[in-house]
């Protein structure tokens, strides 16, 4: 592992940031796309506590604009267009916790999922964005929206991170499946995936051109049990679980916690999961990257190699870490993936890491943001064929409070002459 390098061959990153909102009151969740239609890229986010759900439209002053309140303790996120109106609408679970604010305390009766439906033109319409109803888990912590199991009906994968006998109890992973009318159903047919195999499940990624031979999304999952990859094999008519690794083990008699807490899958060449980096445990300290190596017979196997260790665990037994993104920063064609810390500071920020020989563990890293941050979200905000990312700080009651909580946007500028 080295924190530089010199080399002809490696781009080094460059991003100039913009503040889109400062002096947050709470800060958790961030997304990227376009919710008014223009061909910009928007952000929407929003923390846990208010129960408000906030866009910013991508038109040079990133004014912020209420679309919808009232949500009690949104979680996760996701979008799609379930109206079928051109325009992504918003889905979000909510409801997670009790009166306690903790993992250790779910709402019996929450975990819900809703959909807010984007009015078309919310940057001319001032109501706020209707509010639909699919389903509940309770402990709904995370969701996906895809086409996982077939192409004719968006299918959207509910995964809870405790249930209410434990915080470690097994989950279940459940999959609501779009109904005839989005706008009348009371709630959407839900079935279980899976509900023998995964606890504490706190990262959840929707990658498309994982499965060979088809263009249907699949899921890779940090939990109690490490990194898996999860889809619905079409020839068997199954879910097939592939676990690639075990996380991290050594913490557990000090922490409580094991495996993963976040994940992403990396494209080196024309392998679309050539690795898949974490960090570890839940809430960790520890970014760990799997490596595919390919075996005689046309199969592979995964090796783990530990990149950085970012601190001692707190009292609570928790590190920094909270997110992982992959995405080709450079242009090069092979994925680097950005480290989401939270703090305190100096782990915070965004550290940026790429291959120099994958299948050796060597990377380089930077550091390339140092706000505190809980999510990034990715899109091409100048429409420069470049991808760009955004930031939210982390700033959540019970867990880790930011002292100056902030969306921030940093547009890449790798490759450009200073």
């Amino acid at each position: 592992m080295t924190d530089h390098t010199d080399s002809p061959m490696v781009r080094i990153p460059r991003f100039d940031s913009e503040t889109v909102t400062d002096q947050l009151r709470d800060g958790y969740w961030l997304e990227a796309t376009d919710l008014d239609g223009d061909g910009r890229v928007d952000l929407f986010g929003y923390g846990l506590r208010l129960g408000e759900i906030y866009w910013y439209r991508n038109d040079g002053t990133w004014e912020r604009r209420l679309a919808a309140d009232g949500i009690h303790m949104p979680v996760g996120a996701d979008f799609a267009d379930i109206s079928g109106n051109g325009v992504d609408d918003i889905i979000v679970c909510h409801e997670l916790y009790g009166p306690i604010g903790t993992i250790v305390d779910p709402d019996p009766e929450g975990g819900k999922i809703s959909w807010l439906e984007n009015p078309g033109q919310p940057d001319k319409d001032p109501s706020r964005w209707k509010r639909h109803y699919v389903g509940r888990a309770v402990g709904m912590h995370r969701l996906r929206a895809g086409y996982f199991t077939q192409s004719e009906r968006l299918e959207i994968i509910g995964l809870p991170i405790v249930a209410v006998e434990d915080v470690h109890a097994v989950l279940p992973v459940v999959m609501f499946t779009q109904p005839d009318d989005v706008h009348s159903a009371a709630e959407w047919p839900m079935t279980v995936i899976d509900d023998q195999h995964f606890r504490m499940i706190h990262g959840a990624e929707k990658k498309k051109g994982l499965i060979p031979g088809s263009d249907r999304d699949s899921l890779l999952l940090a939990s109690d049990e490490g990194v898996t990859w999860l889809y619905w094999d079409e020839e068997r008519a199954q879910w097939e679980r592939v676990l690639i690794g075990t996380g991290e083990r050594g913490q557990f008699e000090r922490t409580g916690f094991r495996g993963s807490g976040d994940l992403n899958a990396g494209r080196l060449g024309d392998d679309p999961m050539a690795y898949v980096a974490a960090v570890e445990p839940f809430h960790g300290n520890t970014v760990a990257v799997y490596t595919k190596r390919p075996e005689p017979g046309g199969t592979h196997t995964w090796t783990r190699t530990i990149l950085d260790v970012f601190g001692d665990p707190n009292e609570n037994g928790e590190g920094p870490g909270h997110q992982i993104v992959c995405a080709d920063f450079d242009g090069d064609g092979d994925d680097e993936f950005l480290v989401a810390l939270r703090g305190p500071w100096p782990w915070q920020g965004v550290f940026y890491y790429k291959a120099l020989d994958a299948r050796a563990g060597v990377w380089t890293k930077w550091r390339v943001a140092d706000e505190s941050v809980a999510r990034i979200a990715l899109g091409d905000f100048d429409g420069e064929g470049r991808i760009d990312f955004a930031t939210i700080s982390y700033a959540v009651d019970n867990y880790y409070v930011a002292k100056d909580a902030r969306i921030v946007l940093h547009r890449n500028r790798t490759g450009e002459d200073r």
